[in-house]
């Protein structure tokens, strides 16, 4: 915790950001927070999840407003420079940086971390001002207010206390100590603040309801500044040649802005071009990053809802309350829901949640291996039987084991459409998207294919599956001949394929398979 005057840091790390080969310029949210300085609407707070850029933001806030920079420089190049309001605020500020992930080496206890901050930004403005040194102050405020200067406030994870769960007791005394050092001090030229969790708020009286939050279900402002659109990812992906757009969005893409704009995780993006390869980069920093963590405060009221969306089907919820700062247990599945946004596990996007990316994806497919999710945990753990089937063209083995999956204790799976037998394919499968790039309702040839299996390694078979609900798996076969389906998996070298043609009979609630080489 220090003043910018004193320190180098934030200067230091942004500027070796700007020069790395996979920076991606985001200055011009700068020109946007400029327009706020000494208004109303001076007071920031932006949640968004770990991993998604707020760091690299605050540093560059920073290194352009504290004047013991001379940033000019390092900012001429990027664009922001192209604004009116650019040389105005260039280091013009005294910036207070707080991070208050700082917890005291001795003592343990509320008043030992509440302190440090005191006493931090204390001994921090009497260096700046030496002429309040031998002056005595019963408050921050008091001491800030005598300096006759304002100050931008930059502060980093606001909600450390809450998301660590520390000094539960002490929560609303912490809220009032951030109210009494900014609300309405005249020497605050901006507050902008940074975590993961949103603002409690008890009432329009609540201690911090100065701030406007914009958060992963509210941000009609700064929703681009935090994640890689489409074209900046395009853009890094031009600065290499080991990996496509197509391997990066498969694996990343999957969050969206409300007026449509895709976005990637951003260190994900990275480290992947960085390692020439795609894999998970998710990094689990505390309970409150695991898929399971959440879904297992009630299992079986977001059990189908989870089979739906590995199956890569939305599902439509109205989520208006915001999981907040220092909310106990999700009390019920919009809570679950809205603390899982929140945390970047889903996204939503016009009232449609959805797993984002294959990143997620694996995430999930873990978490319904424990055992809390009853027969979908087995049959998980047990979903390389039907691929090896398959790869063996065990047709009889394929249909038995739908049978059973189809005629489990599951409500989703009790459907008689083609839409239920969708989701038991997914479900059997769900190990095969370890070998294979599964695509459902594919463009190929002539038609879309229900499934198309694109294998990961040139010893794989390419498998193209076709579902019949009251038919025969001899049409399904005929109809992936006669559209064409294999076009797609030809396209791409895959020169052995095999065709899966499945049938369920409703009435019977039988399942016929037959596996045909296409090759």
């Amino acid at each position: 915790m220090a003043i910018c005057l004193n320190t180098g840091s934030a200067n230091k790390n942004f500027s070796m950001l700007a020069h790395d080969k996979y920076f991606v310029d985001k200055t011009h949210i700068i020109e946007i927070i400029n327009a706020r300085i000494n208004t109303p609407n001076r007071y920031i707070c932006i949640t968004k999840p770990r991993r998604f850029g707020k760091t690299s933001v605050l540093n560059m806030l920073g290194t352009y407003y504290c004047r013991a920079y001379d940033a000019k420089e390092l900012f001429d190049h990027l664009k922001i420079h192209h604004s009116s309001t650019y040389p105005t605020h260039l280091n013009q500020y005294n910036v207070i940086n707080l991070c208050l992930n700082n917890l005291p080496d001795a003592g343990s206890t509320y008043e030992d971390y509440i302190s440090l901050i005191r006493e931090s930004i204390a001994d921090d403005i009497k260096e700046a001002y030496p002429e309040l040194k031998n002056r005595k102050f019963r408050t921050i405020s008091e001491l800030l207010d005598a300096t006759g200067d304002q100050f931008i406030f930059i502060i980093d994870e606001w909600d450390y206390i809450f998301s660590h769960e520390l000094f539960p007791e002490h929560h609303s005394a912490f809220l009032e100590f951030l109210r009494n050092l900014l609300k309405d001090r005249p020497y605050v030229a901006l507050a902008y603040m940074t975590g993961v969790l949103p603002i409690k708020k008890y009432s329009t009286g609540s201690a911090l309801n100065m701030f406007k939050e914009y958060t992963m279900l509210r941000d009609p402002f700064f929703e681009e500044y935090f994640g890689f659109t489409e074209n900046e990812v395009k853009a890094l992906c031009e600065r290499q040649s080991a990996l496509t757009m197509d391997e990066i969005s498969d694996w990343y893409n999957g969050y969206q802005a409300g007026g449509g704009t895709r976005l990637y995780n951003p260190r994900s993006v990275v480290c992947a071009l960085e390692d020439s390869m795609c894999q998970s980069y998710w990094t689990r920093t505390g309970k409150m990053d695991e898929v399971l963590f959440f879904l297992k405060y009630n299992i079986g009221e977001v059990r189908d809802d989870v089979i739906r969306l590995v199956n890569d089907i939305p599902v439509r919820i109205d989520i208006k309350k915001e999981y907040y700062a220092g909310q106990k247990s999700p009390a019920n599945r919009k809570d679950i829901y809205s603390a899982m946004i929140i945390y970047g596990l889903l996204s939503y996007h016009d009232g449609e949640l959805r797993i984002p990316n294959k990143e997620l994806m694996l995430e999930f497919e873990e978490a319904l291996e424990d055992d809390d999710f009853g027969y979908v945990a087995e049959l998980v753990r047990n979903s390389d039987q039907i691929l090896n089937a398959t790869l063996e063209k065990k047709g009889d083995t394929v249909a038995s084991y739908l049978h059973d999956i189809h005629n489990s204790e599951l409500p989703i799976l009790k459907y008689n459409d083609e839409n239920s037998l969708s989701c038991v394919v997914t479900l059997a499968y769900l190990s095969a998207r370890n070998k294979y790039r599964i695509e459902r309702e594919e463009k190929s040839g002539k038609g879309f294919a229900d499934f198309i299996f694109h294998p990961r390694r040139n010893n794989l078979p390419g498998i193209i599956l076709e579902l019949k609900a009251d038919s025969t798996p001899q049409d399904a076969i005929a109809q992936i001949k006669n559209k064409e389906y294999c076009e797609k998996l030809r396209k791409e070298n895959v020169t052995n394929i095999l065709a899966v043609g499945l049938s369920y009979d409703t009435g019977k609630k039988e399942h016929l398979c037959t596996i045909t080489d296409l090759s």
